[in-house]
């Protein structure tokens, strides 16, 4: 995982003050805007002390009118696969939610179409120059493990997410919570008898670490 760029210590209020920036530039963003059907609503969270980053793929339907990041059962999976209760999750100064695409890309003909390839290159880098150096990753899905993960890290999402420990103790690479994944997780049961545990004993180290 990339690290952000070192800079010059700022005070919080600084540092606040750049985050909430950041936000309403987010916010107010239309950049893809005449190629979104449901018209752009970025959808992203996080704060100057957000010690877990979840990188996941784009907003369905459901999140896109609710404007609440994993409103939905692949939000419920996530965060049984964390052991992050709800409050906890949507606590931006704990959790950073930061999807490859923040639209809803809309639908296709296999389903919801893919993540719009300028949203990472444009709003990744400002959002992870703001998070603590320490943080955990988690990578959920292929396009956010395509980006992050070393190349040749693996050729398939399983191959990536069967070699975790490959990705260090700070990075997990994960399926996309959707209900697709629960014929893979019986195919699959290493994922839950070994990187769940590890996933959850790394996500209560950094809370304890917010606490601190």
């Amino acid at each position: 995982m990339p690290s952000p760029p070192s800079s010059p210590p700022s005070s919080p209020s600084f540092a606040t003050d750049a985050v909430q920036r950041l936000r309403h530039e987010i916010a107010a963003c239309t950049r893809c805007a005449a190629d979104l059907a449901a018209g752009p609503r970025p959808v992203v969270q996080f704060s100057a002390t957000s010690r877990i980053l979840i990188i996941g793929q784009a907003p369905g339907s459901r999140v896109h009118a609710s404007g609440v990041p994993f409103d939905d059962p692949s939000g419920d999976r996530l965060r049984a696969w964390t052991g992050l209760t709800p409050d906890q999750f949507y606590d931006a100064s704990r959790v950073a939610l930061m999807p490859m695409g923040f639209c809803y890309p809309g639908k296709g003909a296999g389903g919801d179409l893919p993540p719009r390839r300028e949203c990472a290159p444009l709003w990744h880098e400002a959002i992870l120059q703001h998070l603590p150096p320490d943080r955990l990753t988690l990578l959920v899905g292929s396009y956010a493990q395509a980006r992050y993960l070393p190349k040749g890290a693996g050729g398939s999402m399983t191959d990536a997410v069967r070699n975790f420990r490959a990705a260090g103790p700070h990075v997990f690479p994960l399926p996309h919570p959707s209900w697709r994944v629960v014929g893979w997780m019986r195919q699959h049961p290493w994922f839950e008898a070994e990187l769940l545990p590890a996933l959850q004993a790394s996500v209560r180290e950094k809370l304890v670490d917010s606490l601190r």
